[in-house]
């Protein structure tokens, strides 16, 4: 069974407030070394 997709309008702030948070936990994490790629998959979801 295919889940159903669900896709969200968001202004331009509701986007920022979303995506700020995100930055700063990639930039953490770059910061001790850690791998960033669940946190890259859901920013390029978003940008795309």
């Amino acid at each position: 069974m295919r889940k159903k997709k669900r896709y969200l309008c968001l202004t331009e702030t509701e986007w920022r407030v979303m995506l700020l948070p995100l930055s700063q936990m990639r930039s953490k994490l770059i910061a001790q070394g850690r791998y960033t790629d669940a946190i890259d998959e859901i920013i390029m979801k978003m940008a795309g």
